[in-house]
């Protein structure tokens, strides 16, 4: 059974989706769910599933913390939801074709660093684009430039507001996210 460890920042929907869907998992569990935001929702999520949270700063895992507590918890798979600090490099290194990221845009469109959440969305409205939509890819050194292993859209109308944008967007996230992580797997 592979072990699976979630970087999270904020609410943690997809986190949520993610051990919902791993729950009875014979494939893989979630063991960990990791957060550089001692306030950060994703952390009450993880109560609802049982799954241990570990609380790092920028500082400790620039330092080699985070690395250090995934392999003692020997993590298979490194899961990216709504994680915002860029990953050391070391850390990429030990998980190799094996950490994932979700970004809400189709990259490379909208990607790069200062591009997340809400700042996404708006640059999508500002552009006047009739679609967006999520990409799931491979984590490297880069952000969002790693092998892209899905994408999907959806159609957007004159009329879309960045929110609006965001609920389409969630929609898509929610809908594909758990079931590439276990066709990674």
């Amino acid at each position: 059974m592979k072990r699976l460890a979630i970087l999270a920042s904020g609410s943690g929907s997809n986190a949520e989706k993610i051990m919902a869907h791993f729950q009875n998992s014979d494939k893989a569990q979630i063991v960990l769910v990791a957060s550089n935001k001692p306030e950060a929702f994703v952390l009450e999520r993880a109560k609802k599933f049982d799954v241990p949270t570990f609380i790092f700063s920028r500082k400790e895992m620039d330092a080699g913390v985070l690395l250090e507590k995934l392999r003692e918890e020997n993590i298979d798979w490194v899961i990216l939801a709504g994680f915002l600090l860029k990953i050391p490099v070391d850390l990429t290194r030990d998980f190799p074709d094996r950490m994932v990221n979700i970004h809400p845009a189709l990259l490379p469109k909208y990607g790069g660093k200062g591009m997340y959440g809400s700042f996404v969305h708006e640059a999508v409205k500002a552009a006047g684009d009739t679609e967006t939509g999520i990409t799931i890819h491979l984590v490297n050194e880069n952000y969002d430039e790693g092998r892209i292993v899905f994408q999907a859209s959806t159609p957007l109308t004159p009329e879309d507001t960045p929110e609006t944008i965001a609920e389409k967007v969630h929609a898509l996230e929610h809908k594909h996210f758990p079931e590439v992580i276990e066709g990674l797997l």
